[in-house]
C-alpha cells in the first residue's frame, strides 16, 4: 500500500483526472479504467458537468464528488505510477 495523499486534482475531458500526489508524482488517470461500470454512487460521473465538480477531501487525501463518491488514493496512485498494489507481498491490483 502506498498511503500517499492526492494534493491537487484537475478534471479533464472524457472522465480523465490530472492528479498530483504528496510525493510529487503527477499524471493523468482515465476513470473508465478505474471504475469500469458507472453504477450506483458513480453513475452521476457520466454527466460531464457533474464530473467536473470533483474536489479534494484533505482528511481522506483523495478526490470526492458532491454526492459522496470517492476513490481510494492507493488505487489512483497505482494507475498513475504503473506500480502494483501489494499487501504482505501479494499483488492485489495492477
Amino acid at each position: 500500500m502506498f498511503m500517499i495523499d492526492i494534493i491537487d486534482v484537475q478534471p479533464l475531458h472524457a472522465r480523465h483526472l490530472e492528479l498530483t500526489f504528496a510525493d510529487g508524482l503527477h499524471g493523468v488517470v482515465n476513470l473508465d479504467q478505474v471504475i469500469g461500470q458507472y453504477t450506483g454512487v458513480f453513475s452521476p460521473l457520466l454527466d460531464d458537468s457533474y464530473f467536473h465538480q470533483v474536489t479534494l477531501n484533505h482528511e481522506l487525501g483523495t478526490v470526492v464528488w458532491p454526492n459522496g463518491a470517492d476513490l481510494c488514493p492507493d488505487v489512483l496512485y497505482s494507475h498513475v505510477s504503473g506500480k502494483p498494489i501489494t499487501v504482505h507481498g501479494v499483488r492485489v491490483l495492477n
